[in-house]
């Protein structure tokens, strides 16, 4: 995706290739499909909270939406802006995203006192996702048992992309704590440094967790004080030490992400030479890697789907501001765009806001988003702004989701959202006699296993909150110890998610 702005054209788009055109026409929403789902969600009264990844005709409805219960953010980030939506009266809300976002939704909800608002999913089939039943699969739980029977301490770091049932589970064997792209890196050298001797079991995603291998060998080979900076309580023998102990289970991952992978990287470096390169933490080694030596150099970032906004929108102000002091070279800037495709609909709107709001410091300024989903697949197009990938006939990425594009997050759609908003409104305070409506609710989980799915999750917010790991988290490290029987019994939960 490409955007320039001059005083001619302000921020305007063109698009090649079937997949940028569906992009791009998306943009800009019929207004009539605008209002009509409008009028339904402001019937129900309904929040909507959505994921980045959602397609591009559903997020640029949303945008588009004059009603103050509307949130696109990533998965952490959801929970709270539901519990935002509920406090300030929305009495409904509909997740637009997988089974797990949904179910943290709830259990946000619940530990807001939220019980009584419904929760709803697009779908009444399951939306599944890979990594998160990677860790449902009992090979797991087996993984996590030899945490729990190993000498020294242990701490399970799991990614926020599970289930509330994994999470609980999860607890039950060893101490827990959940992460995100955004904080894992922080939270591991924390515990690193907080609890002596203790081993870090990470996962399920096994890109991410080689990954922050490869990160922390980086950092391990950095000065003492270089890695001071990054935290006060290391140094290259405590990273150094932190490897020994830093243990990644090997069968995870996400199926969009393992797009990314040597095919990528190569036709990154022979056709994108001068791009910035962004990538997500869940990409394969070769992409990291790529992403890694630009980020070292200034011209890269690695991390969450906020992250890669962020970089993107910054850079873009710093071009156009460039380009208003003088200097032409800043005319046009380049992205590489390292994750789902469905991020390119909040990355457009940031940047044409971001160069919008720079006044006459965004005129000139051409911004283009490289997506470079397969060999072959990115064209380049003439003229002021771009939506790539495509080729110039057209092949390398389908509408129907021929490029990385998450099928279970393409479950949800607009015309699933108007029909739930308005199901809402017409069953009333009836909605829990409504089988349809029965069927769109998150996994049903008992009272207990929800609780202590939780716990991962608060011990995150805890960290988050006060830069630590919470006294109770560190005391169960410490003393955690868990006999046969019960072993047993929490592998035979895993067995039963299936």
């Amino acid at each position: 995706m490409c955007l320039a702005s001059d005083e001619r054209l302000r921020l305007g788009v063109s698009a090649r290739g079937s997949f940028a055109e569906s992009q791009a026409a998306f943009l800009e929403p019929d207004a009539a499909v605008v209002a009509e789902l409008q009028d339904a969600v402001e019937r129900a009264n309904m929040g909507v909270v959505a994921h980045y990844y959602m397609d591009a005709e559903l997020q640029g409805a949303l945008t588009r939406l004059k009603w103050p219960h509307v949130f696109i953010a990533d998965s952490l980030a959801m929970g709270d802006a539901a519990a935002r939506q509920v406090d300030a009266g929305a009495t409904s809300v509909a997740v637009l995203g997988v089974d797990f976002m949904a179910e943290s939704v709830r259990a946000t909800l619940d530990a807001h006192g939220h019980r009584h608002v419904p929760v709803f999913r697009l779908s009444p089939n399951k939306i599944g996702c890979s990594l998160a039943e990677s860790a449902e699969a009992q090979v797991y739980g087996a993984w996590l048992t030899k945490a729990a029977k190993s000498a020294s301490k242990a701490l399970h770091v799991v990614y926020i992309n599970t289930s509330l049932r994994c999470k609980a589970a999860a607890q039950s064997i060893v101490p827990t704590i959940t992460c995100t792209s955004s904080n894992v890196v922080q939270t591991i050298l924390q515990a690193a440094a907080q609890v002596p001797d203790l081993s870090i079991w990470y996962g399920p995603d096994t890109y991410m967790g080689e990954n922050l291998r490869s990160m922390f060998q980086r950092y391990a080979s950095m000065s003492d004080s270089e890695i001071k900076a990054l935290h006060p309580s290391h140094d290259q023998a405590s990273v150094s030490a932190l490897l020994d102990r830093f243990e990644v289970f090997q069968q995870g991952n996400c199926i969009v992400h393992h797009m990314f992978g040597d095919d990528i990287v190569k036709t990154v470096k022979e056709r994108h030479p001068d791009a910035y390169v962004t990538a997500h933490l869940e990409v394969p080694g070769e992409m990291f890697e790529l992403a890694m030596e630009a980020k070292a150099r200034g011209r890269g970032a690695v991390g969450s789907t906020s992250n890669i906004l962020s970089f993107i929108t910054e850079k873009s102000k710093e071009a156009a501001q460039r380009l208003a002091d003088g200097d032409a070279s800043a005319k046009s800037v380049k992205f590489i765009l390292g994750t789902e495709s469905g991020m390119i609909s909040s990355i457009v709107k940031g940047v044409q806001e971001t160069l919008r709001t720079g006044g006459k410091a965004g005129d000139g300024v051409e911004v283009e988003i490289i997506f470079p989903v397969a060999a072959d697949a990115v064209s380049a197009v003439d003229g002021d702004l771009q939506v790539v990938p495509g080729v110039p006939a057209g092949e390398g990425c389908s509408t129907a989701g021929g490029c990385a594009t998450c099928p279970y997050m393409k479950m949800n759609d607009l015309e699933a959202l108007t029909a739930l908003a308005e199901k809402v409104h017409a069953s009333g305070d009836n909605w829990g006699k409504d089988p349809i409506l029965v069927s769109h609710l998150p996994r049903q989980l008992a009272r207990e296993v929800a609780a202590r799915g939780a716990e991962p999750i608060l011990n995150m917010r805890d960290f988050m909150r006060e830069g630590r790991l919470s006294d109770a988290l560190v005391a169960d490290v410490e003393h955690r110890a868990m006999s046969e029987t019960d072993l047993k019994d929490t592998l035979q939960q895993w067995a039963a998610m299936k």
